[in-house]
């Protein structure tokens, strides 16, 4: 396994409660204004965007100076500054927030278990995460929520609906979803302590898998364990002739869990490359050596984010399998957040990825080998298509029989 980023740590995710990040404690300040300053500084030397968004600034430097007398006055003011960038993973952490987004690495959130992002100026579901309120609730990724507890979303940033949306263990949120055409609908979910659980051999109802294929659910890549978890269940089937990821709903996480994990497929190759404000371009490769060279099948759906993209877009550019599902999420840019002083923070939009064949798959995302949707009567009727579909695939490719762009 490869050394990455020294000793940082990258995440790529679209939480409500994380965004992609690198965590890094390397300022220091004792007024609001140094640490305003201090803010300033970070985003004007490492900001992808070195225009910022076009605008001049350095007119932001000392547009508040003399009028910040408290940590709360900082606070707005930040929040000011960085809205101007006008990117949403790019933001400013209050304390709370801040240990809300860092404890996600340790296995537990709380709230109702739901990953949104701004799409196109509407606040939408990427997706519920898996066994939570929100998923037992019914929630779906790109479903829009219009209001929450009666307060209308227009205009609203995440972090704003995270705030809202948040809340102690036992009380309950008032969510207005619209789906599609569909009428407008309110979901009314008690918010609860979520656990995050990574990989599961757990099959869905209905489905019967061929004892030679090998079923591996991927909910997340945030756990620091996903990796190992991976390998030791294909260490552990070397019967199998065939393994299936599923990757459905699957936001995002830890970037080296996504390189070690495309490494146990690829046989040498390029995973992934990042380019950062200067155009400098760094790519991760994969080593000679593998952990299996039998078939694989990956599933996505419009809930798979990021990292998901990562791994997905690795091994389809390497021909290494064959996705199956539909259109995935489309984020393709890397956070690094900053710790401040007093346990605040700032998630900082440093780098955009490419996959192997140099695609920028940002609000585009990655179109499977095999279109296969999943419809409401579907879902109704317990009819997983699209894991009936990577099962029939992974047998074809087993049996030599499949067909490229078979749909």
């Amino acid at each position: 396994m490869r050394k990455l980023m020294k000793k940082s740590i990258i995440f790529l995710g679209v939480f409500i409660f994380m965004f992609g990040w690198v965590i890094r404690s390397n300022v220091q300040a004792s007024t609001p204004a140094e640490l305003y300053d201090n803010v300033w500084r970070l985003i004007n030397t490492k900001y992808v965007d070195q225009t910022n968004n076009e605008q001049d600034w350095g007119k932001w430097r000392h547009k508040y100076d003399h009028v910040l007398r408290t940590e709360q006055d900082a606070y707005v003011a930040i929040d000011t500054m960085v809205a101007s960038l006008n990117d949403p993973y790019t933001k400013f952490l209050n304390p709370k927030d801040f240990a809300e987004e860092t404890g996600s690495i340790k296995g537990s959130l709380k709230g109702i278990g739901i990953q949104i992002a701004v799409k196109d100026g509407k606040l939408t579901v990427i997706a519920p995460i898996e066994d939570t309120p929100a998923a037992k609730a019914g929630l779906m990724a790109d479903d829009e929520i219009l209001a929450i507890d009666g307060k209308s979303t227009k205009g609203i940033t995440v972090d704003k609906a995270a705030e809202q949306i948040r809340g102690e263990q036992g009380t309950k949120v008032t969510l207005l979803v619209k789906r599609g055409n569909m009428e407008p609908k309110s979901y009314t979910i008690e918010r609860a302590e979520i656990e995050i659980k990574s990989v599961s051999q757990k099959l869905p109802e209905n489905i019967n898998m061929p004892k030679d294929i090998a079923y591996i659910r991927l909910s997340s890549f945030i756990s620091r364990n996903a990796s190992k978890e991976v390998s030791d269940i294909l260490l552990n089937s070397k019967d199998k002739k065939a393994f299936i990821i599923d990757l459905r709903s699957n936001p995002g996480g830890l970037l080296s869990n996504a390189i070690y994990i495309s490494d146990m497929f690829l046989n040498g190759g390029d995973i992934v490359s990042t380019v950062d404000r200067d155009g400098y371009k760094e790519t991760q490769k994969a080593a000679r050596g593998v952990l299996t060279t039998k078939p694989l099948v990956v599933i996505l759906n419009k809930g798979s984010a990021s990292a998901s993209e990562i791994f997905s877009g690795a091994i389809k550019d390497n021909k290494r399998g064959v996705l199956v599902g539909t259109q995935s999420f489309g984020k393709g840019l890397v956070q690094e957040i900053n710790k401040l002083p007093d346990n605040a923070g700032i998630n900082i939009t440093i780098q955009k990825y490419l996959t192997p064949n140099g695609t920028d798959i940002h609000k585009k995302g990655i179109t499977p080998d095999v279109i296969v949707e999943l419809t409401e009567e579907d879902i109704k009727n317990k009819n997983d298509v699209q894991l009936k579909k990577a099962i029939e695939v992974a047998q074809q490719l087993t049996n030599g029989t499949y067909v490229v762009n078979n749909k």
